[in-house]
């Protein structure tokens, strides 16, 4: 029986052989990555609707996000990159450590979003003049450098380290300093909900002792009035700090800074409502004129880009650049 199933099997196969090459070709063809990463113009993302408070007031116009669209180098978007102006490829290796994947580097920009919004609200807040109290601090591993030895993985929030906690990033490197090289350092980290025991080997770089990790900090933290920020999985990043933090304050205040315009811009933002440098402006200035944007905000460092990229594809923008969330506020206030 066995035998009659496998002749017939091979018949069968000996028979449509060019239908299951074709099918492994075109398979290859859609679905094989090739080591490249293709970028091209993205949209705007209405920051309004994202921006969930009690009371809050509504806008005449509109708080939109920039953003750049990637996709992976299946080779169909490769090919096309050659041939549609403002696609452009961009080797892996250009963008990711030589250590990480595209996952990883994914993974990490999905903890700078998280940073991002944090210090989005305690900046509108302040600025707002409302209340934000921080109840609770994490440090959140960012990158493991190639010549750390240890079995700490990026994303993992750090809980304790030789049975310290630490509610500061300043006073964790501290203690890192007061260690020796060699030394073997045990880490409590939480990891996709569940507590590991991890360790770390003390190395010397630059006259500094380090145990080969990249840390940014994680807020809990309580505001009144409350407030929830909506977000979707598929976005990454912390050049939306700058227009969530301008959402957030409008949301807040009775002046309507957007007086009907549909305003678009990117920036990252720090703790201290510093605007800094992003990547893409570009590919986001382009996705901000089909969006038919009224005032294009970013930072300082990326203005000169952006008056370049304005210029070569003869855009109807009005540039804004920014220093400080404050700045962008009086800015709009004009």
């Amino acid at each position: 029986m066995f035998k009659k199933i496998y002749e017939k099997s091979c018949q069968f196969i000996k028979e449509n052989y060019k239908f299951f090459l074709s099918l492994i070709a075109i398979f290859i063809f859609f679905f094989y990555e090739l080591p490249f990463v293709v970028y091209k113009p993205g949209g705007t993302i209405d920051l309004n609707s994202r921006i969930e408070m009690e009371g809050k007031y509504e806008s005449s116009g509109s708080f939109n996000m920039a953003y750049v669209s990637m996709m992976r180098g299946n080779i169909p978007f490769v090919l096309l990159s050659y041939f549609i102006p403002n696609w452009d490829l961009e080797k892996t290796s250009n963008i990711t450590a030589s250590n990480e994947s595209i996952d990883d580097s994914i993974k990490r920009d999905r903890i700078y979003l998280e940073n991002g919004l944090d210090y989005a609200t305690l900046n509108a807040y302040k600025e707002a003049g409302k209340e934000v109290k921080i109840t609770n601090v994490h440090q959140i591993i960012t990158y493991i450098a190639e010549e750390a030895i240890t079995d700490l993985e990026l994303g993992d929030k750090i809980l304790s380290i030789n049975n310290h906690e630490f509610n500061t990033l300043s006073k964790l490197q501290l203690y890192i300093n007061t260690l020796k090289k060699e030394e073997t350092v045990d880490f409590k980290v939480l990891r996709e909900g569940k507590e590991k025991e991890c360790t770390a080997k003390i190395f010397e770089l630059d006259n500094s002792l380090k145990v080969g990790i990249s840390i940014v900090e994680k807020y809990e933290y309580k505001t009144d009035p409350e407030l929830e920020i909506k977000t979707k999985p598929s976005e990454s990043g912390s050049s939306g700090g700058l227009m969530t933090a301008l959402a957030i304050y409008n949301a807040l205040t009775e002046e309507d800074l957007t007086k009907g315009r549909k305003i678009v811009g990117t920036g990252a933002i720090d703790k201290e409502g510093k605007i800094l440098e992003i990547g893409g402006i570009k590919y986001k200035l382009l996705g901000a004129e089909k969006a038919k944007a009224d005032i294009f905000l970013c930072p300082k460092e990326n203005y000169e880009e952006a008056l370049r990229v304005k210029e070569e594809n003869k855009l109807n923008l009005n540039i804004i650049k920014v220093e400080t969330l404050k700045e962008a506020i009086e800015e709009l206030q004009k």
